[in-house]
């Protein structure tokens, strides 16, 4: 079959019925397809047929097609088939992600604010880490490689990857698998490669992504190939002056020649990028508290195109521990703060003043010093026989009480009922239990807390916590995620940083040891993870193993404990996790979500 890109719209291939062309480049064309089979849309992609004619090509891209598709990872794109057609044209069928990627990204907004950048490079880490374990390297890390669809980050084109085991470079076509701008040393020298590899290529990513320019700009492609293995790149603090010094030698690192002077792992060195951006303050753009957050949004006709959404929380941990204001900062000025005074007692005695007559509050407040903003009171006069000196008096009128104690002790006694009606709302949420639904992401149903909200993430893993927006985006972003939204929580609220985080695999195994759980978690759960022994349990319906332990972030120290659940179910293993900011996790909470799990 010869692959004319508009030619096969309307056309039948392999069982798939193709709709449009959603991407095309040197190798291959993705299309937009129906599988009849099951009523669902996906990506198609169809390999230039001169990759057929390399056997081991074609050999491997089947068989590392479908070990990727049994990875089990929230970051990589599903794939659903991989296979060579009737004339021996190879494709790829994968999850339709209707969002933009990270190129086109970079080339609509430029430099990408600092928070959410280092949520997409969390993310895109993880994804490639998951792949390592499993031997396989994608060898074309790139940012049309990397997908976004909302807040959620896809690693895609992992089949075409290469066993660490094998020697990159080219064919037996003469064609280099990889993208020239972002290859590795070794890989241009054909050299063995590993994972570090793949982290040179998402060096490269993020020095783009931060500076809205390549590592290293050639006219040619061998020079560009020269400027990879010989040449060093522009520190990032010339190109962007607010970035700290100590991103530079993160970059360095990443972006070494040698493959051992590199971090271990991808999920280490954006650890340490986003450690070294913590030390900066003054970023206009940071997320939540200082600027606006850059999520796609699709839109009829044309695709997502990247929108301001105002984050909750700032992206970085602040270098200046403290209160921080909920209010939002004019996101081209920075953080500021507007002084005020706190409250002045008059050592005189006088009058009530009305609670709510001198009120005042400051929209922009970014501190708190003493008592609340506008908690001014009115002046007082002191009445006494002589009067007080520059203050007339009356001493002949005798003072008649006004109404204003009374209105006074009715405001204060309307205040005291309402945070009486509060408190009683409060408990009966807390008395009150509501039971989730079963889900694709999460087949089972189980008993929450009334005050408690639920977010599913697509058809990933399912998270229940007063905080459940905070904890999914956690969650999604693996070994290397950004804590500083987490710890602020952890931090001011430590009772309410709990929660049940709900997820199907394949790759856990509720007969395993402490040492091969801990291997299966590092590679699913945000930051560094401690696994206790296992123990044989009961998880309502079903019996499970129960395994203690405790998540916690390398860059703030914040700590969660869980308590966790594996449950061997058919087709996948599900884990079932409890997680809290106390001593234990061991409590009444815990015991009841416990008991009324119910496995579909």
């Amino acid at each position: 079959m010869h692959v004319n890109e508009r030619s096969l719209i309307g056309q039948e291939v392999a069982g798939y019925y193709i709709e449009d062309i959603v991407g095309k480049g040197g190798m291959a064309v993705v299309y937009l397809a129906l599988d009849p089979r099951l009523s669902r849309r996906v990506a198609l992609k169809i390999l230039n047929p001169v990759l057929s004619v390399d056997d081991r090509f074609r050999q491997r891209f089947i068989l590392e097609s479908r070990t990727v598709a049994s990875i089990e990872h929230p970051n990589i794109i599903p794939i659903y088939e991989a296979n060579a057609d009737a004339d021996g044209v190879l494709y790829i069928a994968m999850r339709y992600v209707d969002g933009l990627d990270l190129r086109r990204l970079i080339y609509d907004r430029g430099p990408l604010p600092l928070g959410p950048a280092n949520q997409i490079f969390a993310q895109v880490a993880a994804a490639l880490d998951a792949a390592h374990a499993h031997d396989l390297i994608h060898r074309d890390v790139k940012p049309a490689n990397i997908l976004l669809a909302g807040d959620h980050v896809y690693l895609t084109d992992f089949g075409i990857t290469k066993h660490r085991s094998s020697i990159s470079g080219l064919t037996q076509t003469d064609q280099f698998i990889g993208t020239p701008r972002y290859m590795s040393p070794e890989q241009i020298n054909k050299e063995h490669i590993d994972g570090r590899s793949d982290q040179y290529a998402l060096g490269c990513v993020v020095y783009e992504a931060l500076s809205a320019r390549l590592p290293f700009q050639r006219e040619n492609d061998i020079a560009l190939l020269w400027a990879h293995l010989a040449e060093q790149p522009t520190p990032l603090s010339q190109l962007r002056p607010e970035l700290p010094p100590q991103v530079d030698a993160v970059m360095m690192r990443a972006l070494a020649k040698a493959p051992e002077q590199r971090y271990a792992t991808c999920a280490e060195f954006v650890t340490a990028l986003r450690e070294a951006m913590s030390g900066h303050q003054g970023e206009p753009s940071q997320g939540g508290l200082s600027g606006p957050q850059l999520v796609p949004r699709p839109t009829p006709g044309s695709g997502p195109h990247p929108v301001l959404r105002p984050g909750r929380h700032a992206a970085q941990p602040s270098p200046h521990p403290g209160p921080q204001s909920g209010s939002h900062a004019d996101p081209h000025s920075g953080p500021h703060a507007e002084p005020y005074s706190g409250s002045h007692a008059d050592p005189r005695p006088g009058p009530p003043v009305d609670p709510h007559a001198g009120s005042h509050a400051e929209p922009h407040s970014g501190s708190h010093s003493g008592s609340p903003a506008g908690s001014r009171s009115g002046p007082a006069f002191a009445q006494s026989p002589g009067g007080v000196q520059g203050v007339p008096t009356q001493p002949s009128t005798p003072r008649r009480p006004g109404r204003v104690p009374i209105v006074a002790a009715t405001l204060v006694a309307a205040a005291a009922a309402l945070a009486m009606v509060a408190m009683i709302v409060v408990n009966h949420q807390r008395d009150t239990w509501s039971r989730y639904k079963t889900s694709s992401a999460a087949p089972l149903t189980f008993e929450y807390p009334g005050d408690w909200t639920v977010r599913t993430h697509q058809d990933l893993f399912a998270v229940a916590s007063p905080h459940a927006t905070e904890f999914e985006k956690l969650f999604v972003a693996g070994p290397g995620a950004d804590w500083s939204t987490v710890s602020e929580i952890v931090a001011d609220e430590p009772d309410s940083a709990s929660g049940l985080y709900v997820q199907v695999s394949d790759t856990l195994d509720a007969g395993g040891t402490s040492e091969q759980m801990k291997a299966k978690m590092d590679a699913l759960l945000p930051g560094q993870v401690d696994v206790g022994r296992p123990v044989p349990d009961q998880a309502g319906n079903s019996p499970a193993t129960r395994f203690d332990g405790a998540l916690r972030d390398p860059v703030t120290g914040t700590r969660l404990g869980f308590v966790s659940y594996v449950i061997d179910r058919e087709p996948k293993t599900m884990l079932v996790m409890y997680f809290c900011a106390k001593a234990t996790c061991d409590d009444a909470t815990q015991a009841r979500i416990r008991q009324s799990v119910h496995v579909s």
